[in-house]
């Protein structure tokens, strides 16, 4: 196959004859050995009909003919992956977290917009990274695009932003049940992005539903995960009832059938063949692993945003004004500085401790489950940090009510304890997540069984923000990259994950911060 002038591609055949079917199409010349040349005009509809006809490696043209905006570079992958979703209506991205997919799925939305075959987008997402993620890479991509995150308590609010012509509208999961009817009526919303896909996986869920019920056959449905299928091969049934419905049964019992063996009443077994059989179901699909895509750094850092509770502002605030009151006419020292920014940092992750050393917790249900989110999307071991105490035991009580196996390292615990615990952690399945206190376990420890690192909330030291850090991301470690996820909801945790990342000295990272926050 040969590009010609980015206007043409020009196909040798034996069979010239089944491209009629395609308008712009010219037999160029006749070969001795009774093939022939011929011209197929290189459109993203006839490159669709080439692919459907069975030419294989079909290019999108958007390779040739798109100028790829933004102050981004993209990597060879992220071509790739925007070329494959042009060339499908309904299609899966399974690369792996910190490849670049949400980029590649811009891209690609903006080009089809370009051709005039979408007018709007729905983006669905957590909650957590509307802003940090999708937002973010809109304004530092396609910033020509208008674009507006519908989330807010009255859901006649979202619909108002359904109504205006923005081309793009990110929304989370539970917020589509709010303005799935106004989508519908709208009825320009032609490409539907679901990041984190996985929420799909269960058709009777409500979410499901109302995906699907914004959908028609000519709607663009792009799915991305990382973790397909990962706990399970019947996960694989709800995504691809929405994708391809047609690799999969009418009804969830015949794909368990398929897919797993009845052990006993309650238990299940996954079929010799079901990764093949899940593979089948969840096409047409592209994945690229952190492996393949050389050109990435060796730690991946991305950020989750999460918003806090009323409960946790009003008290946010009032320790606010409390500081303010102390800082007048008076020096503030770094021992200060430590303890005003600790309790804003308390009440940001949920828990508090009042003078007299008793703990006050607060609503954060919208943080855990962002952390839920997280653990889902990753099929590997997971290291949480949480600078608090009282934190940590929020975590564990949370985790382990969900099922979710996980021990903790902190203070009261013990050095031959602390061993033992790694040692599981590292040699055993269980358990899965290790949650621990920086100050009692970021220096000397490999944790190379995760590969994934969390952040609860930002520590109030840079050096020992490198070293936690450094527990995953070290000899030993067999997974290509490590993945650093920042939790962030209140205004000094932004700041402060942004000069943890600076490497700015300890001292003023504490005063500066204390400064900055009774000043806003």
């Amino acid at each position: 196959m040969e590009i010609v002038d980015d206007k043409a591609l020009i196909l040798r055949t034996r069979n010239p004859h089944k491209y009629s079917i395609i308008p712009k199409h010219k037999i160029v010349e006749t070969h001795g050995d009774g093939s022939s040349s011929v011209a197929v005009y290189w459109g993203l509809d006839e490159a669709r009909v080439l692919r459907n006809l069975g030419v294989k490696n079909v290019p999108s043209p958007i390779t040739r003919r798109y100028d790829w905006p933004g102050r981004y570079i993209p990597m060879a992958h992220q071509k790739e992956t925007g070329a494959f979703l042009t060339m499908y209506r309904r299609a899966f991205v399974f690369s792996e977290p910190g490849t670049g997919k949400t980029l590649s799925a811009l891209w690609a939305a903006d080009y089809l917009m370009k051709l005039g075959k979408v007018r709007r987008v729905l983006v669905l997402c957590p909650l957590s990274i509307m802003h940090s993620a999708w937002m973010g890479d809109i304004n530092s991509s396609i910033i020509h695009r208008s674009a507006v995150i519908a989330h807010h308590p009255q859901a006649a609010r979202r619909i108002e932003m359904i109504q205006h012509d923005y081309e793009i509208v990110i929304t989370n999961y539970e917020g589509l049940n709010l303005i799935a009817e106004e989508v519908v009526a709208d009825g320009r919303f032609d490409l539907v992005i679901v990041d984190e896909a996985n929420a799909y996986k269960t058709p009777t869920t409500r979410r499901w539903k109302a995906l699907n019920s914004i959908l028609t056959p000519n709607t663009y449905l792009w799915m991305m995960t990382g973790t397909p299928a990962s706990q399970s091969p019947v996960d694989a049934y709800g995504l691809a009832k929405l994708v391809n419905p047609d690799g999969v049964p009418k009804f969830f019992t015949a794909w368990r059938d398929m897919v797993m063996n009845k052990v006993t009443v309650f238990k299940w077994a996954a079929k010799a063949d079901a990764k093949e059989r899940v593979f089948e179901a969840l096409q047409p699909a592209i994945r690229f692993t952190k492996e393949q895509c050389l050109d990435l750094p060796p730690v991946i850092t991305m950020t989750r945003e999460v918003p806090m509770t009323p409960q946790q502002k009003k008290y946010y605030e009032l320790l606010k004004d409390r500081m303010l009151v102390q800082a007048a006419g008076e020096t503030i020292t770094a021992v200060n500085a430590a303890a005003g920014v600790s309790k804003l940092l308390q009440i940001s992750c949920g828990a508090a401790y009042t003078d007299t050393k008793e703990v006050v917790e607060f609503d954060s249900a919208p943080r855990l489950a962002v952390l839920e989110e997280i653990l889902e999307e990753t099929d590997r071991k997971v290291i949480i940090f949480a600078l608090f105490r009282s934190t940590i035991d929020t975590i564990n009580r949370h985790l382990t009510k969900k099922g979710i196996a996980n021990e903790c390292i902190h203070g009261d615990i013990t050095p031959s304890k602390r061993g033992q615990t790694i040692n599981r952690f590292q040699t055993e399945e269980q358990p899965r997540v290790l949650v621990m206190q920086p100050a009692a376990s970021a220096h000397g420890i490999t944790l190379t069984a995760a590969d994934t690192v969390v952040f609860y909330g930002p520590l109030m030291s840079v050096e020992q923000y490198i070293q936690c850090c450094a527990r995953a991301d070290r000899k030993g470690q067999t997974a290509e990259k490590v993945t650093v996820i920042h939790i962030e909801g209140s205004p000094i945790e932004k700041r402060m994950f942004k000069a943890l990342a600076g490497k700015v000295s300890d001292n003023s990272l504490l005063t500066e911060m204390f400064d900055i926050e009774i000043k806003s």
